[in-house]
C-alpha cells in the first residue's frame, strides 16, 4: 500500500494547545507524500444561546491556531487554512474534507483514555465512522502530553 492516500489531509485543531500537541505528533508522519495539509478550525456556533465567547476573539484564536501549524512546517508541505462556522464541529470537518478533495483526514488524540473516548462515542469516534476519506491517527505517544494515555 503506498502512502499517496495522506497527500491532502484535512487536519481538525481545536485550540493553540491542540495546535502544538498535533503539531509535535504529525512531525512524525509528515513526509514528502503529503502535499498539502488543510488545517481546519471550526467556530462552533450554539443554535438558541449566546456564543462561548465574542466572535471577533474566537477568530483572533482561529488566526493563531492557522500560525502555529504554518510557522511549524515553514519547510514542509503547503498549508491551507480552512475557517469553518456551525454547529457541529464533525459534519463542519467533514463537509471542509469534501469540498476540498482532502484524500485523507487525519487528526491526533487528545491526552485522556482513547478506550473510553472510543466506547463513549464521542467526536473522535464520529469522524471515524462518518467520514468518506480515510481517517489517520498520529499517535501522542513521545510527546510530553501523553502521560494521561497510559
Amino acid at each position: 500500500m503506498t502512502t499517496d492516500f495522506v497527500a491532502h489531509t484535512v487536519v481538525p485543531i481545536a485550540n493553540e494547545d491542540d495546535a502544538n500537541a498535533t503539531c509535535d505528533a504529525l512531525e512524525a508522519a509528515v513526509d514528502d507524500s503529503v502535499e498539502l495539509l488543510t488545517v481546519v478550525h471550526v467556530i462552533e456556533k450554539t443554535e438558541g444561546y449566546m456564543d462561548k465567547a465574542p466572535l471577533e476573539a474566537r477568530q483572533q484564536q482561529a488566526e493563531r491556531i492557522f500560525s502555529i501549524v504554518e510557522d511549524r512546517f515553514a519547510d514542509g508541505p503547503p498549508i491551507r487554512r480552512e475557517l469553518r462556522y456551525g454547529t457541529d464541529v464533525v459534519d463542519e470537518i467533514l463537509a471542509a474534507a469534501a469540498e476540498v478533495d482532502a484524500t485523507a483526514i487525519g487528526f491526533a488524540t487528545a491526552p485522556s483514555g482513547r478506550l473510553r473516548r472510543l466506547l463513549s462515542g464521542d467526536d473522535s469516534y464520529r469522524l471515524i465512522t462518518e467520514s468518506e476519506q480515510p481517517v489517520v491517527v498520529f499517535s501522542r505517544l513521545g510527546t510530553d502530553d501523553d502521560s494521561s494515555d497510559r
